[in-house]
């Protein structure tokens, strides 16, 4: 069988969940992964889960980086596969976008309680430095942000 590009989306976590956060990936281009296998953790705004590869293959590229705040359905990584199950996700385009095969800088990963304390207090999360994140797998936590604040404010 000739492998194919399939372009695996972000899953959905059911009605209420719209958005995930990329917590940390454990994969990058190049990388073979077996069907099954954990391939990165995400967070909503209920709880952190594994995501695992939909099928065995080669990671051709990456569309999203750690720290990224996704809609469900959003494009997450390129496969090459033999799996005519995923004959469903096969890429629309074969070109890779060049920043997508780059490594991605390393960001300060947030949680989405964090993210939105931080803009309710007119701060960019993406810009901000000089917070210590102290929370889970070293994510900027809720309250780094309240201790960040308060360092601020004297």
């Amino acid at each position: 069988m000739e492998p194919y590009l399939i372009e695996v989306p972000i899953p959905s976590m059911g009605a209420t969940v719209n958005e995930l956060t990329i917590v940390a990936l454990k994969i990058q281009p190049g990388d073979q992964v077996a069907k099954g296998q954990r391939i990165a953790d995400l967070e909503s705004d209920k709880s952190i889960f594994e995501f695992e590869a939909p099928a065995a293959g080669t990671v051709r590229a990456l569309l999203v980086q750690a720290g990224d705040v996704k809609p469900a359905g959003t494009p997450f990584f390129q496969l090459e596969t033999t799996d005519d199950s995923q004959r469903h996700l096969a890429a629309k385009s074969v070109a890779v976008p060049a920043a997508a095969t780059a490594k991605p800088a390393v960001a300060l990963v947030w949680t989405p309680r964090a993210t939105k304390m931080a803009q309710e207090a007119g701060l960019d999360p993406a810009t901000l430095t000089g917070i210590e994140a102290t929370g889970p797998g070293g994510r900027v936590s809720g309250d780094d942000v309240t201790r960040y604040l308060a360092v601020r404010k004297s």
